[in-house]
Order: C-alpha cells, then sequence, then structure tokens
C-alpha cells in the first residue's frame, strides 16, 4: 500500500489513527453505511405508507454492498462529484423493477450528512470507550500517588509542594468533564438528516408525511429526530469535532507534562519501557518520549481540525457551494487523531514509571524555598503580612545569592526566629506540612472518602 499522508500511509498510519477507528471511517463501512440508510428509508417510507411495502421488503432483501462495482462507483463519483447517485444507480439495478422506490424523496446531502452521523456515533462510541479507559488509568495513578510530594511548578519555576496524585487528578477531572460532554454531544448532535432538495420535503406532499418518514428514519438508525432540516446548519459537527480537539488538547497537556518530566534535569517520569521505542540512530542512550510526543502533535493538528469545521459552517443559503466539501476530509482525520492520541495516552498511563525519590530530592534544589510561602504565612499573623513578605523575601534573596537553605537562613532573622522558634522553622520547612487541600481533593476527583474506603 503506497500511501501519500500520513493516515494512509503504511509507514505512520498507526501513528496518527488506530486500525479500529479506520475501519469506521473507510470506504467499505462508509459505502455499507450509505447502503443502509437507504434501505432504512424505504422501510420508513413503506411505514408511513409512502412506498409500497413489497417493495421496502425487496429493496430491504436485494441491496448488496458487496456486489457493488466499485471501479464503477469510483469512476462515476468523480464524473458526478458525489457517491449517492452512483450507488443508486446501481442499488437500483440490484432491485430490479422496485428499484425505483429507491431514494425516494430524498437529496444526496440527506443520504451523505446521515450515514456521516452513523460514522460519527460509532466513532464516538470508540473515543467513549478510550476515555474511559484512560481516566481508570488516572485515578488509579492519582490515588497511588495521593500522598508522593512533588514539586509544583508555575512559569517552569518552582512554586509550591503538591502532589503528583493531585497533578494526575487535575489531568483527570478535565476527562471527567469531556466524558459528560461526549454524553451530550451524542444526545444533542447525532440527528437524521432527511429535508429533499431544498430542505422542505416538498416531494412528499403538503401534509406531515414527510415529517412521519424522517421520524420513522431517525428510529429505524437510532438517531435524534431533529425540529428541522440542518442540511446548512453545520453546529452539530462543528461542535462534535470542537470537542474532538479539546479532548486532544487536555491530552496533549498530559503528554507535554510527562515529557518535560522525562527530561535528564527532572527524571521524574518515564515511560513504559519498550526495547527500542523511542531509540536515537545515533545516541544509544536515549529514550525519547514518544507516545507522549504524539500526544502532543495531534493536539496540534486537532486544532486546525476545528478551525476549518467552524470556517465550514458558513453554507450560503440553503445548499454551500463548498463549505460542505471541507467537512469529507476534516472529520474522519479528527476522529483518526484523537483515536491515536488516546491510545498513546492509554499506554503510557499503564506503565508509567513514577520516580518519587528524585521528585523528593528535585524538591531540595532550591534549598527549602519551594516552602517560602508557608513561613510567610506563618508569620504573618503576628508581624503582619506585608513585614513577613519582607523578610522572607529578604532570606530567600539570600540563599539565591550564597546559596544554603532556608532554614538555616530564617534563624539568623532575629524577629523570625523570635516569631517562630526552631522547632515550628524545621516543621514549616517540611514541604510534606504545607500541602493544603491537595489531599482532599485528590479524594473529590476520584471519589474516594476521607477514610480511604471505597464509596
Amino acid at each position: 500500500m503506497n500511501g501519500s499522508t500520513v493516515f494512509d500511509s503504511f509507514l505512520f498510519r498507526d501513528t496518527f489513527g488506530t486500525p479500529e477507528m479506520r475501519a469506521v471511517f473507510s470506504d467499505q463501512a462508509y459505502v455499507e453505511t450509505i447502503v443502509r440508510v437507504e434501505v432504512a428509508l424505504a422501510r420508513a417510507q413503506a411505514r408511513a405508507g409512502v412506498i409500497p411495502r413489497e417493495a421496502a421488503d425487496a429493496i430491504a432483501e436485494r441491496c448488496a454492498p458487496a456486489r457493488l462495482d466499485r471501479d464503477r462507483l469510483r469512476r462515476e463519483t468523480d464524473t458526478v462529484g458525489y457517491p449517492i447517485l452512483p450507488t443508486v444507480r446501481q442499488l437500483a439495478e440490484q432491485c430490479g423493477d422496485v428499484g425505483g422506490f429507491l431514494h425516494w424523496g430524498a437529496t444526496t446531502q440527506d443520504i451523505m450528512d446521515t450515514a456521516l452521523i452513523l460514522q460519527c456515533a460509532e466513532g464516538l462510541t470508540l473515543v467513549t470507550g478510550a476515555l474511559d479507559r484512560l481516566r481508570a488509568r488516572l485515578r488509579a495513578l492519582a490515588e497511588e500517588h495521593i500522598d508522593t510530594v512533588t514539586a509544583g511548578r508555575t512559569h517552569l519555576q518552582h512554586a509550591l509542594p503538591i502532589t503528583f496524585g493531585h497533578r494526575v487528578a487535575v489531568w483527570l477531572s478535565a476527562l471527567d468533564r469531556h466524558a459528560e460532554r461526549l454524553s451530550a454531544v451524542r444526545e444533542r448532535d447525532l440527528m437524521v438528516q432527511f429535508g429533499g432538495a431544498a430542505g422542505t420535503l416538498a416531494s412528499l406532499g403538503p401534509g406531515k408525511e414527510g415529517l412521519r418518514v424522517r421520524a420513522g428514519l431517525a428510529a429505524e438508525l437510532g438517531l435524534r429526530d431533529p425540529e428541522i432540516t440542518w442540511h446548512s446548519a453545520r453546529d452539530g459537527l462543528a461542535e462534535i469535532v470542537g470537542l474532538l480537539a479539546a479532548i486532544g488538547a487536555s491530552a496533549g497537556k498530559i503528554g507535554s507534562d510527562v515529557a518535560m518530566s522525562c527530561s535528564t534535569e527532572f527524571g521524574e517520569l518515564a515511560e513504559p519501557f519498550v526495547p527500542g521505542r523511542g531509540a536515537s540512530s545515533t545516541m544509544p542512550q536515549k529514550r525519547n518520549p514518544i507516545s507522549s510526543e504524539i500526544m502532543v502533535a495531534t493536539a496540534k493538528l486537532l486544532r486546525d481540525k476545528s478551525s476549518a469545521m467552524l470556517d465550514a459552517m458558513i453554507h450560503d443559503f440553503e445548499r454551500a457551494t463548498g463549505p460542505w466539501h471541507v467537512e469529507w476530509a476534516v472529520i474522519p482525520e479528527a476522529f483518526l487523531l484523537l483515536s491515536s492520541s488516546l491510545y498513546q495516552a492509554e499506554q503510557v498511563m499503564a506503565g508509567l514509571r513514577v520516580d518519587t525519590e528524585r521528585m523528593r530530592a528535585n524538591l531540595g534544589l532550591t534549598g527549602g524555598l519551594v516552602v517560602a510561602e508557608a513561613v510567610m504565612m506563618a508569620l504573618a499573623p503576628v508581624l503582619g503580612r506585608q513585614r513577613a513578605h519582607e523578610l522572607v523575601y529578604e532570606a530567600c534573596s539570600r540563599i539565591r545569592d550564597t546559596g544554603g537553605d532556608l532554614a538555616t537562613e530564617l534563624r539568623k532573622f532575629p524577629d523570625i526566629a523570635a516569631t517562630l522558634g526552631n522547632d515550628r522553622i524545621d516543621e514549616l520547612c517540611d514541604p510534606a506540612t504545607y500541602l493544603g487541600s491537595a489531599q482532599a481533593m485528590v479524594r473529590s476527583v476520584t471519589r474516594v472518602p476521607a477514610d480511604g474506603r471505597p464509596g
């Protein structure tokens, strides 16, 4: 197979997608879904009395995607510009004398949109499953390291002590919210499309027959029956891709944190060891955080997919001249990219190596400055916040200039020593004593009560 993009490349396709997601958006799956929609439409119309029941039964029995001439379908699609007319033409030939009842009152976009929505539904099921597995991994990791003290970093500098479980729980909290969004998107945006040539279903008469057919088609396919045709209102698809991009960005944030923590200077994390994974062609010692890098890369690519979908929302009147085609390229690629990101994230979290000793050692790199706020807040009730800040700031400046450690330096300040005393200074300079509500927040996210027993 000679691929020209990372999505069909035999080298890169499993880096930028998964086999399961590729199967959902493959040509074969798409054609089969088109046939499924045409058959479902015939059944819905038969129930509504629009076409004979015998015709619908024959259509269901005789329409066979496997018997379609693919070369002919490709040639005619290239000529027509859309695959529906060429597909319906071959299906009608398969159906014989009842073939004239195929595609009754429908327009090309009705079938293509509905088929795409069915693919999105299947794709979202895969995304939900992958997200749930990743969340389970993160939940276990957060619980395991709820008390593992590490340096909290802001602007890439030590800020305050946190726990590694807290950092993981922050990652998890975003994905938990995304899981809620996925559920809402499935309910809101997986809509059937059936409006006819200009969205009015005029071909099915002036009454409500068309609406009954649309409702029946939605029921047949397990999709939502919308209030009105959405040929040129593409907010649903834009929201789906936007959510995929947001999930990818959250996974990319995890990948960025992990990759940086794998750096030699940090040395706090390492991706699971697989012989040859992340190897360099020239530096034998290298073990690059490949999965994390892919998570970051796919997040960047997904951003552009979301941007393209926002642009493609601007359709003219009742049928667009161009924006619709953007979706054909963007939507499958967005699903593929996120499937890759979630797969890579799950693999990382399944065997992430956490060096707790290195985390503790890194806390001491600044000689205790990571708990400077703790000292300041302990002094503030007696000395006032501003005076406390000035004293601790001066102590920190001396340590930066001459080295040493915070506890020793604090004892040189008479006001500090008199206010706190040696034991209290030592206590305040232990990062494990200044974690605030970190553990409580982790328990809130992982739903583990304070007594530690599963809720």
